[in-house]
């Protein structure tokens, strides 16, 4: 398994963890505001092997409490068990984030008690996945998926939280009430706000403005609130 880059250390990607997080190439989603473009298309902007990625934490196992493995979508990956076992054979927690399209993996992850924390990102209303998000002949079949991994994460037992970039259009109060409402009480519901930097369509969002004021964020958290155990922005 080749890994596309590391970020050695941060405080605010595994919760009330110090973690490092570790970057897999390629995506089977195409959103416009995603902000590791360079993933999503599936390059590598790093070749990192699993021996140099042990190497890596080897040293700093008593420093750190964690893993995050993120991309891209990881998933995709057929080394991501071995990855995930490795990094807990060290000792270490990992937190997985995914768009949650292969439930399947996720299962298999959870069965083998390979995971500490998931985090799901919802990009809009399940309704509405489709383009640009994912291929029109795509969208039936994804949304059987995310239904699946919402049940398979809230059931799991395990720390979890899902999360939005609040973006539009694919985000309005109507669409957090939705998407909260398929996540009801979920541990915790993260909003986030949109970032305009590298994107992966920056056309596509020019002809607005994409992002939400601090005011409407709250606004946004407000509508969700009632509906999850814990909802929050992060910034």
């Amino acid at each position: 398994m080749i890994l596309a880059g590391i970020q050695k250390t941060s405080l605010i990607d595994f919760p009330d963890k110090i973690s490092c997080v570790v970057f897999v190439t390629g995506c089977n989603f195409t959103c416009p505001f995603c902000h590791n473009p360079e993933l999503a298309r599936g390059r590598f902007p790093q070749r990192i092997t699993l021996d140099q990625l042990l190497a890596f934490l080897e040293p700093r196992r008593m420093l750190l409490d964690g893993v995050v493995i993120s991309g891209g979508e990881p998933t995709l990956s057929p080394g991501l068990a071995t990855l995930c076992r490795a990094i807990r054979e060290m000792g270490l927690s990992v937190k997985l984030d995914t768009n949650g399209s292969r439930p399947e993996v996720l299962a298999r992850l959870i069965e083998e008690g390979l995971l500490d924390y998931i985090a799901m990102d919802l990009k809009t209303d399940l309704s509405h996945y489709g383009p640009p998000l994912v291929a029109a002949e795509e969208a039936g079949p994804i949304r059987a998926s995310l239904r699946r991994s919402i049940h398979l994460i809230m059931t799991s037992g395990l720390d979890h939280e899902f999360r939005t970039t609040c973006v539009r259009p694919f985000v309005d109060a109507n669409i957090i009430i939705n998407i909260a409402q398929a996540i009801q009480g979920a541990r915790r519901y993260v909003l986030q706000p949109f970032r305009d930097v590298s994107l992966l369509d920056p056309v596509f969002l020019a002809s607005q403005a994409p992002g939400f004021t601090p005011s409407e964020m709250e606004q946004l958290k407000t509508v969700a609130a009632p509906i999850v155990a814990q909802c929050f922005i992060r910034s």
